[in-house]
């Protein structure tokens, strides 16, 4: 299968030499270093590109090295790894509910700071601002549902049934144009980006990575059903309030119609699967398998902790006057930036250091749609 989408800019030893067997070289692939940190650039990066062998692939990758054993031990290695922290820093107690786990999602923070990034683009953000998020969320929004559909085959009933309908909502209901990756690409389109499938991965930071890998990996381990449900149910509940903070900081930013219009459609839709999601996905799945409930609070609780490690790096960008980008040549339709060039007059004040480390505290997992 030949792509459009180039294997990504190597971040270490590890990332170099897999892409370097990715394009038929000579050299071998090397042992997980015992350091490697996982929620690094180099590891995150190399997880992605493996995970990418199920996607699209890679232009000049032939597809059968999606299944080659040598990559696939790869791959486990470095699941097994990022596992591991993910479980260490999203512990589940012994007494924690998904019924709990949900209701937690649904309490907004009070004050004028949570530290989500969807608060910060509707008080304080500019249109630069918004179009590095753009950016920073194409590596998943343009396979948005994807990761996701791995998991039909592996529930039953009224989980099942559900999941089908809110997937047949995700990809068009058999409309082409109306699938929500070509929403996003179509807002990418407006705020002068590529829309070019990975075309950024380049200037994703790991903390952006680390969001799409957790995804991939739930979806293609059947073990994990229960953490997908979770992550999933996680998108769908914190979606609609996320999108409409989103949908007015576009129009507070003069963002074109079809911008504004991919946000606007998940204030509604995604209020509707919320429910589906709760009572029909996620109560099917434990009246079915009850000894998943443990296995879905992981998800909703993994996606937290990466939500807010991305949220706390971006900020802190933003408030130092820095774009959250790698930088990366030659990779932007224009220069993304916070340089500032749409300058809103209602903005309050930059945020202290102090305001947005209370923030991140306090902002739960409610920043994967903002």
């Amino acid at each position: 299968m030949r792509t459009n989408v180039r294997l990504p800019e190597p971040r270490g030893p590890l990332s170099a030499a897999l892409t370097a067997v990715l394009r038929e070289s000579d050299s071998g692939l090397p042992p997980l270093p015992a350091e490697a940190d996982p929620y690094g650039d180099d590891l995150q990066l190399a997880l992605y590109i493996l995970y990418e062998l199920h996607y699209l692939g890679f232009d000049g990758v032939p597809d059968g090295r999606e299944w080659d054993p040598e990559l696939l031990g790869l791959r486990a290695g470095l699941e097994k790894r990022f596992l591991s922290a993910l479980r260490a820093d999203a512990p589940v107690g012994a007494s924690d509910t998904a019924v709990q786990a949900l209701d937690e999602l649904q309490l907004e923070p009070v004050g004028e700071v949570d530290g989500s990034l969807s608060h910060f683009l509707r008080d304080r953000g500019t249109l630069d601002h918004f179009r590095e998020y753009a950016a920073l969320r194409s590596l998943y929004h343009l396979k948005e549902a994807d990761p996701h559909a791995w998991v039909i085959p592996r529930l039953r009933g009224r989980a099942k049934a559900a999941m089908v309908a809110v997937e047949f909502d995700e990809f068009g209901a058999g409309h082409a144009d109306e699938i929500h990756a070509q929403l996003f690409a179509d807002l990418m389109a407006d705020l002068g980006l590529d829309t070019s499938y990975g075309h950024y991965v380049d200037a994703v930071p790991a903390e952006a990575l680390a969001t799409v890998t957790m995804m991939s990996l739930f979806g293609l381990h059947r073990a994990l059903r229960g953490a997908l449900i979770g992550h999933f149910a996680t998108v769908e509940v914190t979606s609609s309030p996320a999108s409409r903070r989103l949908a007015e900081a576009l129009r507070l930013m003069g963002a074109g119609p079809a911008a504004v219009r991919f946000y606007t459609e998940h204030v509604e839709a995604d209020a509707v699967h919320e429910q589906v999601v709760r009572h029909e996905v996620v109560a099917g799945l434990l009246a079915d398998e009850p000894q998943l409930d443990a296995d879905v609070v992981f998800g909703i609780r993994a996606t937290g902790h990466l939500e807010d490690r991305l949220a706390a790096r971006v900020l802190d960008a933003w408030r130092h006057g820095r774009p959250a980008l790698l930088p990366a040549q030659g990779r932007f339709a224009r220069p993304v930036s916070v340089a500032h060039l749409h300058p809103r007059t209602d903005a309050p004040p930059p945020l202290t250091a102090a305001a947005t480390e209370a923030g991140a505290v306090n902002g739960g997992a409610r920043r994967f749609a903002g």
